[in-house]
């Protein structure tokens, strides 16, 4: 079992099928953090903004890109007070730690105190992004789980359960990868994370785990050591 992880989550994920933030879905996250935290695991989140802004809607709005990527930090903020209130409505103390200072919601960032924070048994949840534009929240969790000294990062995607050759969604035959290195991500341009993400994983040597978020109890038990989805490290 891992000692301290990082569990990147998608802004997407969390609103369900509709267009608003899916009961269920907080409730099944919160109560599988908790078991994970009983278990003596150390655990921090990074969490996306996709739901709210995406880099790309820059182009299609005719606003500065720069000016974007800050639309979506604060959507990222949005999202972590909503994962701290499911966690702290079961009991689970929650720290939020943002990239942007904005004392009245979060802490700011800070490296020691978020350790600090993950000692005495709460969990940390990473908004705001890394605090600067043209950097997504792959990145952030690479930086962050880096920063804190996390054992792993675990990815968990909506709907997917790994990494594939190609879109298993509209590719019946898609074949599923058991294990890849970061090189193999950059040269082959496999669609988990970016470049600079992965580079930064792999010169830390900090692992990834890409599995699928939706069926309930796997963030457990990748957490435990259970074969599932895709791992990704430095080296076979």
């Amino acid at each position: 079992m891992y000692k301290r992880i990082l569990l990147k989550l998608s802004g997407e994920a969390l609103f369900g099928n509709g267009h608003e933030y899916d009961r269920d879905v907080l409730d099944s996250l919160a109560s599988q953090i908790q078991e994970i935290v009983a278990e003596g695991v150390q655990v921090s989140v990074v969490v996306g903004g996709g739901n709210y802004v995406r880099g790309k809607m820059a182009e299609d709005l005719g606003i500065d890109r720069v000016q974007v990527d800050y639309m979506g930090m604060l959507g990222t903020v949005i999202n972590a007070i909503a994962i701290q209130g499911a966690l702290e409505r079961i009991g689970v103390p929650t720290r939020v730690q943002t990239g942007i200072e904005m004392k009245a919601v979060a802490e700011p960032f800070i490296v020691r105190r978020a350790i600090r924070h993950l000692e005495k048994g709460r969990v940390v949840i990473f908004g705001g992004g890394t605090g600067s534009p043209f950097f997504s929240t792959d990145t952030t969790a690479a930086l962050r789980a880096s920063e804190i000294k996390a054992d792993v990062i675990l990815m968990a995607k909506n709907g997917v359960d790994g990494v594939y050759d190609s879109d298993p969604k509209t590719n019946p035959a898609a074949i599923k990868y058991e294990h890849l290195t970061y090189m193999d991500l950059i040269q082959q341009k496999l669609a988990v994370m970016d470049s600079t993400a992965s580079s930064m994983c792999m010169d830390n040597e900090i692992d990834l785990i890409v599995f699928n978020m939706n069926e309930h109890g796997t963030i457990i038990r990748v957490v435990k050591g259970e074969s599932l989805g895709t791992v990704i490290s430095k080296n076979r």
